[in-house]
């Protein structure tokens, strides 16, 4: 088995990759977060991406998706605090000045350049603060700048998403790093997010795409906060070879495959532990299905089930919340053969067994609910389907949030 390190860093720890961001404007509030960022690769890069379901998409994610058919990208322009969707023609026309600019100023080619978006749906984007903002940026970026740049593309999260690993390939160690953002608008298809992740490993751009595809089925697909399917989400991967170690040998492809799924589940975690308004993160365990995909229908239910989050945040042990949201999920599920467990660092209770519920201890079950981190497990006995879900409770907050987001 390859060694894994989880390390300190983030999108520009991998060797060859640069990031720097700035203060525009964009919206209208003064603030110091900086909302224009610009990652930045030395060298070729082959690259995969993975775009949201959502038909009524942004400008930036049809001009990434013609982008990506070429397999390869050197840059990737980012701006919070507009979503630049709902823009028709105009909307692409903007991301196209951006895509052009960023390219000219880092002396690129057509079609090297990635162009993302997050924030108000249906305004036009302030293409001109932006591309002041990569005019700024583009002589001043630096390795330890991506702390910066994943500050920047925050709109209504609260801590700043990264992380970074090292990994022992059959050819020498490679480094993968990676930064993202969601906190609201976040629901399977993909959640409302965008998330970079880097490595100095050289890949094919197809091996990269069959790795970042399956790891999004299981980790940002399996992730909701509000119910809600971003315009905007978007996910890349960049592989620019500085290492000198290639991704050669099925091994390799297994163990790098394996840490873009675990980079993709540590991000997800966080963007549900951040939701917007959030005082606990909730994962979900489903097991004993007749098959996979009706452990992640029972899974993702429960983590999306609005009364069970508002029972979360109440500290009430209402199982059956959890059980009602498993049956109408649309899996094939007994309930006369079902187990429930919630769990936390202060302990755990076990709600329901067999299909009855148990004689519990409601004082031990609010002492469990009191953790931030809480696990739910259902059991059902009927075969080896298993998954996980992630999702957050459901606070006064997310009103307040949301009820003044766009002014």
């Amino acid at each position: 088995m390859m060694k894994l390190t989880k390390i300190e860093g983030g999108v520009t720890t991998p060797l060859g990759y640069t990031a720097g961001a700035v203060y525009t404007g964009i919206k209208s509030r003064r603030t110091e977060k900086p909302d224009v960022a610009v990652l930045y690769s030395e060298y070729p890069a082959t690259c995969a991406a993975c775009f949201t379901t959502n038909k009524f998409c942004a400008a930036p994610v049809l001009l990434g998706r013609e982008i990506l058919k070429k397999g390869k990208a050197r840059a990737i322009v980012i701006n919070s605090g507009n979503a630049n969707a709902a823009t028709g023609e105009q909307g692409i026309l903007d991301a196209k000045a951006v895509q052009a600019e960023a390219e000219k100023q880092l002396g690129l080619e057509k079609d090297e350049v990635f162009v993302c978006s997050t924030g108000v749906i249906g305004q036009r984007l302030p293409v001109d603060k932006v591309i002041d903002g990569v005019r700024r940026i583009v002589p001043n970026m630096s390795r330890d700048k991506g702390s910066d740049a994943a500050w920047a593309i925050m709109t209504t999260d609260t801590v700043r998403k990264e992380c970074a690993y090292e990994l022992e390939l059959s050819g020498g160690t490679v480094h993968i790093g990676a930064m993202g953002k969601g906190s609201g608008m976040i629901h399977p298809n993909m959640a409302t997010l965008l998330v970079y992740v880097t490595t100095d490993a050289a890949a094919e751009a197809g091996d990269l795409q069959k790795m970042l595809s399956a790891a999004v089925e299981k980790s940002f697909n399996m992730c909701t906060v509000d119910g809600d399917t971003s315009t905007n989400d978007s996910i890349f991967l960049l592989a620019n070879g500085a290492s000198g170690v290639a991704v050669r040998t099925e091994e390799d492809k297994a163990a790098m495959a394996a840490l873009v799924e675990e980079i993709c589940i540590d991000m997800a975690r966080r963007i549900a532990s951040d939701g917007e308004g959030a005082t606990h993160l909730i994962e979900v365990e489903a097991c004993g299905l007749p098959t996979e995909h009706d452990a992640r229908l029972v899974a993702r239910s429960i983590a999306g089930s609005t009364l069970f989050k508002a029972a979360v945040f109440g500290r009430d042990a209402n199982w059956g919340r959890i059980m009602a949201a498993a049956g109408y999920s649309g899996a094939d599920v007994d309930p006369t053969r079902a187990d429930c467990i919630i769990r936390s660092a202060a302990g755990e209770v076990q709600v329901m067994e067999g299909g009855f519920g148990t004689n519990f201890s409601e004082e031990l079950a609010k002492k469990v609910l009191t953790e931030h981190d809480i696990t739910v497990i259902v059991r059902f006995y009927q075969g080896d389907g298993c998954a996980k879900a992630w999702g957050c409770d459901l606070t006064y907050d997310y009103v307040k949030i949301n009820g003044d987001y766009r002014t």
